[in-house]
């Protein structure tokens, strides 16, 4: 009985992506009533002759699988055909002209260290810059923060704490010498424990990965390292991106200690969101910056697809990943946006692009519009927020969300994409490591998507191509739309064509944790979504609410 299981698990899987994680040698020949079981699996019928002339083929593919998986792959090799979400005819500016930041002047006098905890990244700057703090002083103010409540918060994998403090002196030497390297010069950060580093432990946030070295350093953190940042925490994420439980635990929401913080950048929010990091380093495929950023009360950016190199982060999903910041305000989304964007040959998927952002522009010159019917059922918080920049006296265009093809069945690409990224965690039955094990957890999600097919892989691919158009003509006409976070299917979609997001807080639920909205824009024009986002932060001041059990003295 075992042997025939065995059989009609493999044989529903002929044709699919990566199928038959329970093939072995020990199973029955193909024959007409195997591929009759599996005809339900594939949601297609054939004649009984048309069945007889498949076994031959059929055969040679189990041979083709067993073939292939003789072969481990590391987790970072990525297939040769790179997803690319440029339309037809599309092209970002490679023009890229000097940043004009502006930054306000504020005195670091008398401001106790609570204060300059939760003090934006842009304020800080201005502080190391001019000698009003020292990176070392800062960069204890918030090592002191991680060691209290890191633990409280259940988010911290690896604190550097020598290693910063020297980085911080080394910074500190460099202003001394006259040799200021720009806004991230000494400034602490934190980054999710899915990037490699050199020295340190990369776990990914799962069991049979929680002792693993990679002997690499990611291309984002060594930007950062070139923009004179100061490297302090690996910060937890729910296991191979999913959620915010990992294999030591749930992390926090600082605002609610019941909750979990969400995910799976749920470290580097919540680290944020209490002010133990001035800002910290996420990726999002399906929602990991916007949600965590939501939860917690923070200001995430999930930039363009290809805008920022994911070489030494883990593979989750190669034609949906992507790499953000998460701070406390726009303003500082932008500062390290501008840090680590860049075209990186170690990264086959990025694309060369200008990031011209200019204070002095005006969001009087956005062309505004919002999903309308979105808002009709959303919170009065969302609906605020359109009246909010009404007042800044900005004309709002209602826009209604329709494409020709429908985006729930793309979800496949994900699904199909991660059981490849983890086959041998599959495969190995490894998979029985990993924390969550609900229907919907990783360890289910990877084994079902062995039957996706692969047509149908491809064809998902096809219709997102004409998805990424017909979305590209939505946007051309607007500069920034407008959208409930979970406004409808909006967050899957811009995620399956590469579009740019920027989440904000915009108040607190009835059980007093944060809401949020979400600024959309065209790829490659995260300077839009940070002149509005900045102009309605400015406004209602949303930002720089605190959690009052990390705020106290």
């Amino acid at each position: 009985m075992k042997n025939k299981v065995i059989t009609m698990v493999c044989v529903a899987g002929v044709g699919f992506l990566g199928l038959g994680f329970m093939l072995g040698k020990n199973y029955e020949k193909i024959s007409t009533e195997t591929i009759s079981h599996a005809e339900h699996i594939l949601g297609m019928s054939f004649s009984p002759a048309e069945k007889d002339s498949m076994i031959g083929n059929l055969e040679r593919q189990l041979q083709s699988y067993e073939a292939l998986r003789k072969y481990t792959l590391p987790n970072e090799v990525a297939p040769v055909m790179a997803f690319n979400p440029l339309p037809k005819d599309f092209s970002p500016s490679i023009d890229q002209q000097a940043l004009d930041w502006n930054f306000e002047r504020k005195s670091v006098l008398e401001i106790n260290e609570i204060d300059i905890a939760f003090t934006p990244v842009s304020t800080l700057s201005t502080w190391v810059k001019n000698g009003d703090i020292t990176s070392e002083k800062l960069t204890s103010i918030f090592l002191d923060r991680l060691k209290t409540h890191g633990d409280t918060l259940q988010l911290l994998i690896t604190l550097m704490e020598d290693e910063a403090l020297e980085r911080a002196r080394e910074m500190d030497r460099e202003i001394q010498a006259g040799n200021y390297r720009g806004p991230l010069h000494g400034i602490p950060y934190g980054i999710k424990d899915l990037f490699a580093v050199k020295g340190t432990k990369t776990t990914w946030g799962a069991t049979p990965f929680k002792d693993q070295e990679i002997d690499e350093t990611a291309t984002v953190v060594e930007k950062l390292d070139e923009a004179g940042g100061v490297l302090l925490a690996k910060f937890t994420l729910g296991a191979l991106a999913m959620g915010d439980v990992w294999y030591g635990g749930v992390t926090k929401n600082p605002w609610n200690l019941e909750q979990g913080a969400s995910g799976s950048s749920a470290g580097s929010a919540a680290a944020v969101s209490a002010g133990l990091i001035p800002y910290a380093i996420g990726t999002e495929t399906l929602g990991s910056i916007v949600s965590p950023s939501t939860r917690n009360g923070v200001t995430g950016l999930r930039p363009t697809f290809g805008r920022v190199s994911r070489h030494g982060a883990m593979a989750l999903s190669w034609t949906m990943d992507k790499v953000g910041p998460i701070g406390r305000t726009a303003e500082d989304n932008a500062i390290v946006l501008a840090a680590i964007n860049g075209k990186d040959e170690r990264d086959r998927s990025t694309i060369q692009a200008a990031f011209n952002y200019d204070a002095a522009k005006s969001i009087k010159d956005l062309k505004i519009g919002y999903f309308d019917k979105f808002f009709e059922k959303a919170h009065e918080n969302d609906k605020r927020v359109l009246e909010d920049l009404r007042e800044l006296g900005l004309e709002l265009h209602p826009v209604d969300l329709k494409t020709s093809v429908d985006p729930s069945g793309m979800s496949i690409m994900l699904m199909a994409e991660g059981a490849a990224a983890f086959d041998e965690l599959t495969r190995s039955g490894q998979d029985d490591l990993l924390v969550a094990q609900h229907k919907n957890a990783w360890p289910n999600l990877f084994r079902a998507a062995r039957f996706i097919p692969a047509v149908e892989y491809i064809q998902a691919s096809r219709q997102r191509a004409v998805l990424i158009e017909e979305m590209h003509e939505l946007f051309s006409e607007y500069d920034v739309i407008i959208t409930p976070t979970y406004g409808g299917n909006q967050l899957l979609i811009t995620n399956l064509t590469g579009h740019p997001a920027l989440c904000l807080p915009n108040g607190f639920g009835e059980n007093g944790s944060p809401t949020s909205i979400t600024f959309l824009a065209n790829l490659f024009d995260e300077e839009k979504l940070i002149m509005l986002g900045k102009a309605y932060q400015e406004k209602t001041e949303w930002e720089e609410k605190r959690p009052p059990l990390f705020s106290e003295n």
